[in-house]
């Protein structure tokens, strides 16, 4: 579904990407994982049009997306999260997921304005849509509150609940429990089971290692902007280079 290929991004002349090459297979869940520092939500932004390689391809359905827009990505059925939320703190729980279904929301500012009945059935089925979202996530008791008096638990699950409520073709999940207690780390997991169950294609980037090898069909590790191993959860458990770079010998072994 999605390939990259050779990615690589300079910052100040340091690399943050360097020759970064991985696909993603559709309907399976695969981790980027590595220690901070290693480029992994750099990699994100770069595939979702947040921010520009320097040189490699990005590859969707067999359609170069390197260096498209973000909005045209969003309009491709590529959604995300941030590692750093990125929610509208005075808007409502409702209306931040309702964000996310902005491409659907049809482009007639006369329309907006006159709000002739098609518009008033399409706000109405967007609404819905949105609501479910909430529900998927247990958050419909939240829906009129303002984002900004929520829990950080909370408004990591708005900002999922938004990622998926158009109801993507492929999900970027950047550090989605970070912060996240025991039992809110477990609800995403169970999500993210029955995203994948229901089809989805997702990317996590995550450093919860229980949660990466619960969840995960595939694992692609970086360390210093590079691809230093890949395979399935249990390959790059017993992996000397990543068992070195990240993981750490005691703790894996274990």
């Amino acid at each position: 579904m999605l390939k990259v290929t050779s990615l690589c991004r300079n910052f100040g002349g340091l690399p943050a990407l360097s020759e970064v090459s991985f696909s993603l297979q559709r309907g399976r869940v695969t981790a980027l994982i590595g220690p901070n520092g290693a480029g992994k939500s750099t990699m994100i932004n770069c595939i979702t049009g947040v921010d520009q390689p320097d040189a490699g391809r990005v590859e969707y359905l067999g359609e170069e997306i390197t260096g498209m827009p973000a909005y045209r990505v969003a309009h491709l059925g590529i959604a995300r999260t941030f590692q750093n939320l990125r929610l509208f703190p005075r808007l409502s729980v409702l209306d931040n997921v309702l964000c996310g279904l902005t491409v659907q929301g049809g482009k007639s500012m006369f329309g907006a304005l006159i709000r002739p009945p098609q518009v008033r059935n399409r706000e109405r089925r967007l609404r819905l849509k949105a609501m479910s979202a909430l529900d998927r996530f247990g958050l419909t008791d939240l829906a009129d509150w303002p984002v900004d008096v929520l829990a950080y638990g909370d408004r990591k699950r708005v900002e999922l609940a938004r990622a998926i409520v158009s109801e993507p073709s492929l999900i970027l999940l950047d550090e989605p429990v970070a912060g996240l207690n025991h039992e809110e780390t477990a609800l995403v997991g169970h999500e993210i089971r029955a995203l994948r169950a229901q089809g989805y294609t997702l990317l996590l980037v995550e450093h919860d290692m229980d949660l990466v090898m619960g969840v995960s069909d595939h694992v692609v590790v970086l360390d210093g902007g590079r691809c230093i191993a890949s395979g399935t959860p249990d390959e790059v458990r017993q992996n000397p280079l990543v068992l070195e770079a990240y993981l750490g010998r005691t703790a894996v072994m274990a």
